[in-house]
């Protein structure tokens, strides 16, 4: 599988988890058309919840050549067209955001470099709306770190994203750098000037 189709399934893991039964129509569709084997199958469907199946087939789709990221996005046709088709014009829309230069940053690269104090974490989870599970899964927060985060927080978004940027800093030391939120933010489409706001 192309490692942008690979990046693309995990940062839509929890979207997809929430939204498509893969029950009848997705598993066997894959597997007709030979990107599932029988035992794939077995390994899905022996999941507890459908949620967990869904999470098994996207762990595994990466696995199974160039084709299986198109023949997935076919088999959501007949029954979760609408996923289908915003999940096709997410792609396209970051094919062409490649092909636009990057946007110019003007935060310091002394400021780049260093690691963000908590209160600038908790300036940025201010700022950012829907897309901080994206951004946390791209900084390599897990998925279980995500819906504990949402746990602990339910009704309080700037709290779930805060107490995820908590957990990344933690578990990645001194590799918790400004810079690299920014490239977090740039994969998920988030303009720089967010971070701009917080680190100026």
């Amino acid at each position: 599988m192309d490692p942008r189709h690979k990046e693309f399934l995990r940062k839509h893991r929890l979207d997809l988890s929430n939204q498509i039964l893969v029950d009848d129509t997705v598993v066997h569709y894959l597997y007709q058309e030979r990107i599932l084997t029988e035992s794939h199958v077995e390994e899905i469907q022996a999941q507890m919840t459908n949620k967990k199946r869904t999470l098994k087939l996207l762990d595994i789709l990466p696995t199974r050549g160039p084709q299986a990221f198109g023949v997935f996005l076919k088999s959501l046709e007949e029954e979760f067209r609408w996923v289908a088709e915003r999940l096709q014009q997410e792609l396209e829309d970051a094919e062409t955001n490649e092909q636009i230069p990057a946007e110019t940053c003007t935060i310091s690269e002394e400021t780049l470099r260093k690691v963000p104090s908590d209160r600038e974490l908790n300036r940025l989870s201010c700022r950012l709306g829907p897309e901080w599970e994206s951004v946390l899964l791209d900084l390599g927060v897990s998925t279980d770190q995500v819906f504990r985060c949402r746990a602990n927080h339910p009704h309080n978004i700037q709290g779930q994203f805060l107490a995820g940027l908590i957990l990344w800093r933690q578990g990645s030391g001194r590799g918790a750098t400004v810079q690299r939120l920014l490239q977090s933010l740039r994969a998920t489409h988030v303009h720089p000037s967010l971070l701009e706001e917080v680190f100026r």
